[in-house]
């Protein structure tokens, strides 16, 4: 008695949609727990020199933004808080100095825009060398 020799020879067959549902809930799962950290920071190449190098430092132009929003270059106090004031008082200060670093003192509570005022009229005034000063905290 051979009860299989009416049905056709049925191929086996692996079902890819179970597969792959199990695939996607994976992902889904993997995308919802996974915590995307944004690194932020400066990259900074500082120069080397000799001793004898240190003498010879070049020139710096104080600026100082106050959380009013008032500007000095230089301990002097602009009259305009506008960025080509700053640029003519910036190149005023640079006179022929070679390369001066124009060093931003900024309040804490100062606002960003006059910052970013500060670092354009330095551009306009072609100083491209601009650093900020910062204090330690206090424990």
């Amino acid at each position: 008695m051979n009860f299989r020799r009416d049905r056709e020879h049925e191929e086996p067959e692996i079902n890819l949609i179970p597969m792959i549902d199990v695939l996607l809930v994976i992902l889904i799962f993997l995308m919802i727990t996974t915590t995307y950290s944004k690194f932020s920071g400066l990259e900074i190449n500082l120069p080397t020199a000799d001793t004898q190098q240190n003498k010879e430092q070049a020139d710096e132009i104080n600026v100082v933004v106050a959380a009013s929003g008032d500007i000095m270059v230089n301990k002097q106090t602009l009259g305009s808080h506008d960025v080509e004031a700053i640029r003519a008082a910036l190149q005023r200060a640079a006179g022929s100095g070679k390369e001066p670093v124009v060093i931003i003192n900024a309040d804490a509570k100062a606002t960003h825009q006059s910052v970013i005022d500060v670092m354009q009229a330095a551009q306009g005034a072609g100083l491209a060398h601009i650093s900020f000063a910062t204090q330690q905290a206090q424990h």
